[in-house]
Order: C-alpha cells, then structure tokens, then sequence
C-alpha cells in the first residue's frame, strides 16, 4: 500500500468525488456506496449497491443477519457496488475484459445516511475482492483518514482475509 500525494492524490479526489455522486444513486437502505473504474482519464464502468434486479422483493437491509445459515458469507441484500462496476464494464467492452482491465484502478467510498462520504477502515470484503483480482483489476483505491491509499489487487485480497473486525 502507498499514499497518493501532489497531482495523483489530486486526480484520485477528482475521481472519488464522482464516486460519491455515484453512491449517492444507491437503492440501498443501510449501506450505500460507489465505485468506478478508471483507466488512464477514462471512466470504464461505475456502480452503486442496490437489490438485485432494483426489486424490492429483494430488499433485506433490515432483516436479522444471524438467523441466515452459515453458509450465507455475504450477509448484505445487496449487490455490491464493485460487482455493478465491473458488469458495466463487461457489458460496453465485451471480450477480452482481463487485457482491457490491466492497469485499470477500482475507486471505492461508502457514504452515510446524510450522503456524506464515510473514510474507509481495513479492507475486509473478500467477495469483491476476489472479483476485482480475477477480472484483472490492477489496484483499490481507497480514502483513509491518513489520505487516499492505493494497494494492488493481489494485496487487497490478502488483507481483506486478514481482517479481524
């Protein structure tokens, strides 16, 4: 992991703040965040968390997490900001995603229930980053409250596994 500083942590506020509009189109009620994908100066794909399908008979962001049975791991409703990401990206580029994702950057911010962006903690979700790393995704950016921190994907997946909570 590194902190951005002069004109790339410049850029990357530039980019989060897209992030934050996006989060701020999030159907969901509990967790809302945002992603893009960037390569270069260009947006390749953004997302937001929302039910499946945007159907509210899919919502769940209030039900009782631990009456699920343990094999339910992702206990959000959701799908995943990071996951709509990469699917726009899939459906405007078609094959070969993996080549066109090299060297691509996935930006990341949760906001709270007032739309404020919220500084993220220890990377801990290992669905998405799982998903970033196999799609070809390079780095996650994310912003701490040390400053915006980049890490590669095969090291965000690790550390995700090493959280503790």
């Amino acid at each position: 992991m590194r902190f951005l500083s002069g004109n790339e942590k410049e850029d990357s506020l530039n980019w989060f703040e897209k992030a934050i509009e996006e989060a701020k189109k999030s159907g969901c009620k509990k967790a809302k965040s945002g992603a893009l994908i960037i390569k270069g100066l260009s947006i390749f794909g953004e997302g937001h968390s929302s039910p499946p399908g945007y159907l509210e008979s899919q919502r769940r962001c209030f039900e009782d997490k631990s009456k699920l049975h343990l094999k339910i791991t992702d206990k959000t409703c959701c799908i995943h900001a990071e996951d709509r990401a990469v699917n726009d990206v899939l459906t405007k580029l078609g094959i070969n995603y993996k080549q066109i994702l090299k060297g691509s950057r996935i930006y990341y911010i949760r906001l709270d229930l007032k739309d404020n962006p919220i500084r993220a903690g220890q990377p801990y979700c290992t669905s998405c980053s799982k998903r970033v790393l196999d799609v070809g995704i390079s780095e996650w950016a994310l912003w701490h409250d040390e400053g915006i921190a980049v890490y590669t994907a095969e090291e965000y997946n690790l550390i995700s596994y090493q959280f503790k909570g």
